[in-house]
């Protein structure tokens, strides 16, 4: 950490302005000396003060010695018009390859994992289309095809053909709620009911490999469990000889793949046995891999991991301008429609499942949400 400091300076100025990037740029130089420069920019502004910080950057602070590359946090605008004014005003001043976009969560190492289950496990390859999977409980790296390489253009070629080929989002397929407060002011419930703390949606995919299966998202604060999962729910076994040993719920025989974040990552599998004994009873049980126990080593951060990708200059979990876009191009529907105020937010107790709405939606694509 001692050594870390000492490479670490701190400047009093404006930051959107040419004087204050103009002082940064003069430090950096008397830093840097002769050599070869490298640059990396972390914007973490306001939102309101985005461009204009990027407009100084642009004109007072790159390096003429080596690369620059510019970090940008999210939000990527507030909606698909404002993401694209955001996007069109950047690259008029520098070339997609030079920024980075950085979402923390696509730095989990649950995310990373999930390609490599899908890309380098052959029992899992024949069985990831539509046939073999009735529901999914959360997309893009999960649904996309397999990209031509793992370079970060190919990847992110991938997931921008997934999400064009989603489905616009019917607003009875979308559950928006928020906690019940428990302040007793009226400030506090007003603005509880003007700000969703719940969303859930059934998402449809619009090509061979996914016609007719849902993804199932669900995200929401003070909720009863604090969990970050994909669930990924397989289909019946056609003709089942073992229906009338598994109990009154047949749903709980489908074998299940679960990548889990939050609170222990591992990756589970669900899988019927028999329970030993006479006769012939069905259990489920889980075959897991639990990551604190198979490798005693500290998993880094998702900031430490993002970071280092952009020094080396890997952009597969950055997204792409047409990739943001996309994203928004699904979900822009929906802001217009709360804007409008044809989905209104339904009341949920706090430490509860979320609304009870959203129990009707699952069961309207034929699913029990699944979250044990």
């Amino acid at each position: 950490m001692e050594a870390f400091l000492k490479r670490t300076y701190y400047l009093n100025g404006g930051y959107d302005n040419r004087d204050g990037m103009s002082k940064i740029r003069a430090r950096m130089e008397e830093v840097e000396g002769e050599i070869e420069a490298n640059r990396i920019f972390y914007l973490s502004v306001p939102q309101e003060a985005l461009l204009d910080v990027a407009s100084s950057l642009a004109d007072d602070a790159q390096s003429e010695k080596g690369w620059n590359r510019i970090i940008i946090e999210k939000p990527f605008g507030s909606d698909l018009q404002s993401s694209y004014q955001l996007t069109h005003s950047f690259l008029l001043r520098f070339k997609e390859n030079q920024l980075y976009r950085i979402d923390h969560l696509l730095g989990r190492n649950t995310i990373e994992n999930l390609a490599v289950l899908r890309f380098s496990n052959l029992i899992f390859m024949p069985l990831w289309n539509r046939n073999y999977i009735r529901n999914v409980q959360t997309i893009a790296l999960l649904a996309m095809e397999p990209p031509v390489t793992l370079d970060g253009e190919d990847v992110r070629n991938e997931k921008v053909k997934l999400l064009r080929s989603i489905r616009k989002l019917d607003t009875s397929d979308v559950i928006l709620g928020y906690c019940k407060p428990t302040s007793g002011s009226q400030g506090a419930t007003t603005l509880c009911k003007t700000t969703p703390t719940y969303f859930a949606a059934a998402l449809y995919i619009d090509n061979a490999r996914w016609d007719g299966v849902p993804f199932l998202i669900k995200v929401g604060r003070g909720l009863n469990k604090n969990r970050v999962e994909i669930r990924i729910r397989f289909c019946h076994v056609p003709g089942n000889l073992y229906l009338g040993h598994i109990g009154h719920n047949s749903n709980l025989a489908n074998n299940e793949l679960i990548l889990r974040d939050v609170p222990d990552e591992a990756i589970l599998v669900r899988v019927n046995n028999k329970i030993p004994g006479l006769g012939i009873c069905l259990d489920t049980s889980e075959l897991n891999l639990l990551y604190k126990d198979k490798y005693d080593k500290e998993v880094p951060d998702s900031y430490e991991q993002l970071v280092h990708d952009v020094i080396d200059g890997d952009n597969h979990l950055f997204m792409r301008s047409d990739e943001v876009a996309a994203a928004w191009n699904v979900l822009s529907p929906v802001l217009q429609e709360m804007d409008t105020n044809n989905i209104v937010p339904e009341q949920y107790e706090q430490g509860g499942r979320g609304p009870d709405k959203a129990v009707y939606l699952w069961a309207k694509h034929g699913v029990q949400w699944m979250d044990d």
